[in-house]
């Protein structure tokens, strides 16, 4: 996206006395609150949801003086410009807005802009950071596998928690947690638990558990259940119901053909997935050099609803019947170099007009878990592949960050860009650590300078939950300890099975 001018700045600003919700027709709430299952998609906001205690109340901001990066083409860049947050929603984005009894945030010195939006990280793993080792019996799958197996219920909890704590800390502020170590229902609520206590905006999606059978079902009952009572653990809306599909099995290395039932399972999911009307995500032909023929598998059930992951042996024929199905694929350059997958295709899918979002991943491989490593890692790799220092500039990156991520989870006209009428998810970046003076340009400061530390501010759903650098409503010290306490629990059980 080319820097423009504000464009819009004059009917911005001056909306801001009506409010989003008498632009909408509707509540804040309802105006821009998803679907109790389908990540923002059509359908109603899900009734009486259970609100957990300890996350701030949200009140009514004005942040005052920064340079707001809005992702929003109509308004592009406001120098020293303001953000007008009320009851959850932005309801004002100009210059000198009047905001009587609004709690003022200076924010000079700072860059504001919509939170990253990370669309596949497995946070169950976040305490088996660094974990995979340099041989193979210690790779990211035997230990992730091993580790998952020896978990209860509490762990994933502590270990999600984790994840969702350093989301927030970093400036991610929306998540969609990929969960694949689901062994029972109650690991699945746990998981879910950490989601709503942290007030991270997420898609929570169900997927299997590690170790599990190729030829055991997956466990649709679960899903069923949880979809029917999903207001329970929406969390105002902030968290949405997905669902993590195996696809459509294919012939082995040596060509033999899968069992009859477990093509048949695998229907039985997706089909379910499709009537509850939650999107699908799906890791595909993740490993450069794969044998052709697993995108052409699911080419019958390839739609927008279902995001691709990994994606790097797919040829140039198979990334045009993405781009006609209308899906998403997410990139994750950290964890797939790191696990030798390959280098990033993002050029590629983009000159086929494959839609590219970013993610995570997991950090037993990444380490951190951040997306200013991630834009930047992305960034130079395309230009590094394609041998031109402009093959993917900088606004094109953070846009993959922000408002691509943001449409991967169907739910971008909630978030993803600092826009009136959306739910106030917003970042403020300083501008004056030694690591970022001094002031260039905006895009290019966030994706090749910036890191966690520089995050100051950081509201999601109109609640501030990191101020001055530090997180407000959560203690890093006990995450920490809870977190070392799993492991060490966890690699007693790993060590001796019958504790």
């Amino acid at each position: 996206m080319a820097k423009r001018g504000i464009g819009r700045r004059e009917f911005v600003a001056g909306a801001a006395g009506v409010g989003a919700a008498g632009l909408m027709g509707a509540s804040p709430l309802a105006a821009s609150a998803p679907s109790q299952a389908q990540g923002g998609r059509a359908g109603s906001a899900p009734e009486s949801p259970r609100r957990d205690p300890g996350l701030p109340v949200r009140g009514e901001l004005l942040i005052r003086g920064a340079h707001v990066l809005t992702m929003d083409p109509a308004l592009g860049d406001i120098p020293n410009g303001d953000v007008h947050v009320k009851s959850g929603n932005i309801v004002a984005v100009g210059k000198n807005l009047a905001a009587p009894g609004a709690a003022v945030i200076d924010a000079r010195h700072t860059i504001a802009m919509p939170g990253f939006v990370d669309t596949h990280w497995h946070m169950w793993t976040t305490y088996l950071r660094c974990m995979a080792g340099d041989k193979p019996d210690d790779g990211y799958f035997p230990v992730t596998t091993r580790y998952g197996m020896a978990m209860q219920p509490d762990d994933m909890y502590h270990s999600t928690k984790l994840a969702a704590a350093e989301a927030i800390y970093s400036g991610i502020t929306t998540v969609n947690d990929e969960c694949h170590n689901i062994r029972s229902l109650d690991y699945a609520l746990a998981d879910l638990r950490a989601l709503r206590e942290t007030g991270l905006r997420a898609r929570f999606s169900y997927g299997p558990y590690r170790g599990i059978p190729p030829d055991e079902p997956r466990d649709l009952a679960g899903l069923e259940k949880l979809h029917s009572g999903w207001s329970q653990h929406s969390s105002d809306a902030l968290i949405a119901l997905g669902y993590m599909w195996g696809g459509l099995p294919t012939a082995d290395a040596s060509g033999t053909a899968p069992p009859q039932s477990r093509v048949d399972a695998a229907r039985k999911e997706i089909e379910t997935a499709r009537r509850l009307g939650v999107p699908i995500s799906i890791h595909l032909a993740s490993r450069d050099g794969t044998p052709a023929g697993q995108v052409q598998a699911q080419a019958e059930f390839l739609g927008s609803d279902m995001l691709l992951i990994h994606m790097l042996a797919t040829s140039p024929e198979e990334m045009k019947l993405v781009a006609r199905s209308g899906a998403w694929v997410s990139t994750s350059p950290g964890s797939e170099l790191r696990i030798g997958y390959g280098l990033t295709k993002v050029s590629e899918f983009r000159e086929a007009g494959v839609k590219v979002a970013v993610s995570v991943d997991t950090a037993p491989l990444t380490g951190n878990c951040h997306m200013f490593g991630i834009l930047k890692l992305m960034r130079n790799a395309v230009n590094a592949k394609a041998l031109d220092e402009f093959k993917l500039n900088a606004r094109e990156a953070l846009e993959m960050g922000t408002i691509q991520g943001a449409r991967a989870l169907g739910i971008d006209r909630m978030t993803g860009s600092l826009t009136l009428g959306k739910r106030a998810d917003l970042i403020l970046v300083r501008t004056d650590a030694i690591t970022m003076g001094v002031f260039t340009d905006p895009a290019h400061m966030i994706v090749e300078a910036a890191e966690p530390s520089n995050v100051d501010t950081v509201v999601i759903d109109g609640r501030i939950l990191k101020r001055n650098g530090k997180l407000t409503s959560l203690s890093s010290e006990q995450i920490i300890a809870d977190a070392a306490a799993t492991l060490a629990a966890v690699t007693k059980r790993v060590k001796t099975p019958s504790a």
